[in-house]
């Protein structure tokens, strides 16, 4: 069994706002048998620095000083080393995987059937879904055994969580002419808080990651990741780690 943990990198552009012009869903797997290792290595990390809270990435923005923010006075080489060692846990397990959608506002609101926050929201949910199933059919073909897996997410609201069930369960119960078949994945999906969810909280560190190339051109913190990406037989990560949509109109970088 895997489990993809999924969370997004800020909140979709409304139409005809400028920013963020982007918009970003990271999928962290993690094969079940491998769950408690990293969950550990995070509560021990957490322990030995003396960080007692939930792992977010505004956090570790030099200015924020959130009454709920863990890093309260420590300086910014702190929080980057601190940082660098969140991200070694993730790529340091060499079956951990990640998959991500990044979708470019401006050019989703030039399609017909994007005319909304939500919308944005299901559309880049539905690519990272399609490359977690992706992955889980890569690893039953290598191993002769069928992969099954499971999708997390972060809870959002009563109401939005309600929207978010019945989205998913459209994916992966319609006609399938038009997307993916998810033959591997199991039961609908699951929601949980983010301060009680190590998966989500690691999530919620690579969307900012990635967040961050694509919204500001930095790549340092992406470039930390980069191992644990999904990729091609020839090392491609994009539409292999990184789905953009709309392809067709796309004008930001390509991973």
């Amino acid at each position: 069994m895997h489990l993809c943990f999924v969370d997004e990198s800020g909140t979709p552009a409304k139409p005809g706002q400028q920013r963020p012009q982007y918009f970003v869903i990271a999928g962290l797997i993690i094969p079940e048998e491998r769950w408690h290792g990293i969950s550990q290595k995070l509560m021990g990390l957490k322990r030995q620095w003396k960080f007692f809270g939930e792992l977010k990435w505004r956090y570790f923005a030099p200015q924020n000083d959130d009454h709920d923010n863990p890093m309260l006075g420590w300086d910014r080489t702190r929080r980057d080393e601190f940082r660098a060692n969140v991200f070694n846990i993730v790529t340091g397990d060499r079956s951990v995987n990640i998959v991500a959608g990044v979708t470019q506002a401006f050019a989703a609101y030039q399609l017909s059937n994007v005319t909304s926050q939500s919308d944005i929201y299901f559309r880049t949910y539905k690519v990272v879904t399609e490359r977690f199933q992706y992955l889980l059919q890569d690893i039953s073909r290598a191993s002769g055994r069928k992969a099954n897996g499971i999708i997390v997410a972060d809870h959002r609201g009563r109401g939005d969580d309600e929207i978010m069930r019945m989205q998913h369960q459209r994916l992966v119960e319609q006609d399938h002419m038009f997307t993916s078949t998810y033959g591997n994945l199991i039961e609908g999906l699951f929601l949980t808080p983010s301060h009680l969810s190590v998966g989500v909280q690691l999530s919620d560190m690579v969307a900012g990651a990635i967040g961050r190339k694509f919204e500001s051109g930095d790549e340092t913190w992406y470039q930390e990741i980069v191992p644990s990406l999904r990729k091609s037989s020839a090392g491609k990560v994009d539409g292999f780690g990184i789905a953009r949509f709309p392809k067709n109109g796309w004008t930001g970088p390509i991973p």
